[in-house]
This record gives C-alpha cells, sequence and structure tokens, in this order.
C-alpha cells in the first residue's frame, strides 16, 4: 500500500506519518520546508521521542518526501492509496489545486483503484471541507469519476504535539505524548477500509470529534487563554494552579453534560476521560507553551470551535455553563503579537466593544443573557 502525507511537520511526522509507516505503508511525504525535505530524502527514516512516565524512543524509516507544490507530487496523487493530511486548518484550501491536478491526472492513465483521503486536522469534518475545496476547483467532466473512485474520509484526532528543539539540531526529531487516537468514519471509504494499527473505524463519527473537541479542545484552549492572562508560560504551570484547574475541569464536566445528552455516553467513563486528559495536561516531560496552544483566537471564538460549540449545547439542553463562559472570556484578553488572529481580536474589541466583537466572532445574539455573561466575565477579569 502506498501512501502520500501533506505535512512534515511535526504532527506529520509524529503521528500520522509514524503510523502509517509502522503499518508498513510505503509513505511519502510532502510539504514547502526544503530543509526537512532534503534531510528525510537523505536518510529516509527519523527519530520519535515518545515521552511518558516510560520514555521511549522510536525509529520510522523507509519514508522519502517531495515538495508539495511541484510535478512529483501530481505524479504521486495519480498512483498512491492514500492521501493524509496534516497541514493545519487554513492550509487545506491550498493543497486543493494540487489533488485536483493528480486526480485530473489519476482519470487520464485509466487508474481505477480506490483512492481514499483523510484530513488529519484539528476540526471538525475536516476531510468534508477539503472535499469542498477540491470540488470547487474540479473539471465539471472530472466531478463523476471523482465521486465515483475517491473516498474523502472524516477523522478525528488526538495527540499532543508541542514543537520541540532538537538537543542535537536534527531537523526530523520530534517530541510527542504516549497517548493518541484516531478515528475514521468507515461509511466514508471508498472500497474496503484499510487495516491500520491505531487507525479506529466507527460509523458514529460525529460522537467521538465531539467528545474530543468537547474535552481536550476546550479544556486545552482555556488552559491556554487563564494561563497566559495571570502569566504561566506552559500548559504544565497552567494546570497545576489550583484555582485555574478548577475552572478548566468545571468546563470540561459542563460540555460534558452536553455529550452525555446528546450521544448517551456513560457518565462515569466520561469523567474518567476527564480524568485522563487532565493527566494529559500534566505531563511533565511535555514543554507544551500557552501561546502555541493559544493561538488563533479567532477561530477557536467561532460558532462551531472548541469554545462556543460546547456553550450553544449547553444552551440547547438548557445546562450550567458558568466555567465555559469564564473561558470564553480569558480568550477574548488573548495578546500575542506573533499572531495576526490575536492582533485583529484586540482590534475588534477596541473598535466595537466587548459584547459587538464577541457577537460578532462568534454568531452568538449581540442581545442575549450569555452575551452578556461573558461581558461581564471579561470586565472582571481587566
Amino acid at each position: 500500500m502506498k501512501a502520500l502525507h501533506f505535512g512534515a511537520g511535526n504532527i506529520g511526522r509524529g503521528f500520522i506519518g509514524k503510523l502509517l509507516a509502522d503499518a508498513g505503508v510505503t509513505l511519502t511525504f510532502a510539504d514547502v520546508n526544503q530543509v526537512v525535505l532534503d534531510a528525510l530524502n537523505a536518510r529516509h527514516s527519523y527519530q520519535v521521542h515518545v515521552v511518558g512516565e516510560q520514555e521511549q524512543v522510536d525509529t520510522v524509516s523507509g519514508v522519502d518526501a517531495v515538495s508539495s507544490v511541484g510535478e512529483e507530487v501530481v505524479e504521486l496523487i495519480a498512483g498512491v492509496d492514500m492521501i493524509t493530511t496534516a497541514v493545519g486548518p487554513v492550509v487545506l484550501e491550498r493543497i486543493a489545486p494540487t489533488i485536483v491536478k493528480g486526480l485530473a491526472l489519476r482519470r487520464a492513465r485509466g487508474n481505477e483503484q480506490p483512492l481514499n483521503i483523510i484530513a488529519c486536522e484539528n476540526m471538525v469534518r475536516g476531510t468534508t471541507q477539503l472535499k469542498g475545496h477540491v470540488f470547487n476547483a474540479l473539471a465539471a467532466e472530472d466531478k463523476a469519476w471523482v465521486e465515483g473512485h475517491v473516498g474523502f474520509v472524516d477523522s478525528a484526532v488526538d495527540r499532543i504535539v508541542p514543537p520541540s528543539a532538537s538537543a542535537s539540531g536534527d531537523p526530523l526529531e520530534v517530541t510527542v505524548e504516549t497517548f493518541s487516537e484516531w478515528i475514521v468514519d468507515k461509511t466514508q471509504f471508498n472500497g474496503a477500509p484499510p487495516a491500520i494499527p491505531g487507525m479506529e473505524l466507527t460509523d458514529n463519527l460525529m460522537a467521538f470529534v465531539e467528545r474530543k473537541l468537547f474535552t481536550l479542545n476546550t479544556g486545552h484552549a482555556i488552559t491556554a487563554y487563564l494561563g497566559k492572562q495571570v502569566g504561566h508560560r506552559t500548559i504544565r504551570d497552567t494546570i497545576i494552579d489550583g484555582s485555574i484547574r478548577a475552572v478548566v475541569q468545571g468546563a470540561m464536566e459542563e460540555s460534558g453534560a452536553v455529550l452525555i445528552k446528546r450521544y448517551g455516553f456513560d457518565p462515569e467513563k466520561h469523567a474518567a476521560y476527564i480524568r485522563k486528559i487532565l493527566g494529559r495536561f500534566e505531563n511533565p516531560y511535555l514543554e507544551d507553551d500557552v501561546e502555541r496552544v493559544g493561538r488563533q483566537p479567532l477561530r477557536k471564538l467561532s460558532a462551531g470551535d472548541r469554545l462556543i460549540k460546547p456553550l450553544l449545547g449547553t444552551l440547547e439542553y438548557g445546562l450550567p455553563h458558568h466555567n465555559l463562559v469564564l473561558g470564553i472570556a480569558a480568550a477574548m484578553h488573548y495578546r500575542s503579537e506573533e499572531d495576526p488572529q490575536a492582533r485583529e481580536l484586540a482590534q475588534l474589541i477596541a473598535d466595537k466593544g466587548p459584547r459587538d466583537a464577541l457577537a460578532q466572532i462568534s454568531g452568538l445574539d449581540a442581545n442575549s443573557e450569555v452575551v452578556a455573561e461573558a461581558v461581564r466575565a471579561y470586565h472582571a477579569g481587566e
């Protein structure tokens, strides 16, 4: 089996790329970072440091790489069995034209083998969004062929992979936590799903997408925003601060009540899942900056993302949401000169005031009680 993976960054190498290579898949990375491409092609291997109570170093081997903007990647798309991505949500639209070229070449060459594309991004139904970008760029005569021969498979991914500098200066070394989860929608495959250890199949993906979004992503973001407000540097420093931990856990319990109501999750098992997530935030072997986790606050305050979507669930079911509101208010305070979205957020609040800025970003009703609650919490944090 041959696979092409867009994104040779830390997440691509440390998570999905590693799973594919470990499964014996012939794997090629596509990226724009020439230093990483050259290193992969010179060595065809790299090391992954898995950190936790029992640290280990795994070697991923048998890989190579191509530029994601050259003709080689188009050739590969015409012949591989699977395409995966870990490029970040905003980059999906940029790689769609290249995928379109490859699919057109695949059809022209008469390749009738099933191809499955899985976007492994920190977003809800990222592959469906990628499919939309692809179909917007496809020629009309190719659309029916692509529908019949290509599966666009949504997935939920979960592994903390913070940026880490190699002590040896190796551009390929990557550090990851022990925990990982890759859940895919088995109903969307073209042909039989491949047997890849670490890839779990489900016919109820949204339950797991929202479990991860409402727990890991919600808790992670609120930890980052509260930590940034009080001057903590890392996620671990923040979550061991008892007052912040209480808000983070409270927010995850509030979002968890939505999941239990919506999907019938077992309350005791979900409480255990929350405890596991908090334990992951505490991992002393991971140096994870609050600025990394908090970046792109406009996206994280949007209606379908980790702060507002669980809040909307609490409103739908008439459930408490005090801690979620505190997290939203903290996100509104997020400032980073390195982050264009943080600068845009600050300007929006300066121009419109916190109430109207939040309503514009989130889609919430500016005159609603929950926006008033968030504004009160925002002012209390000034």
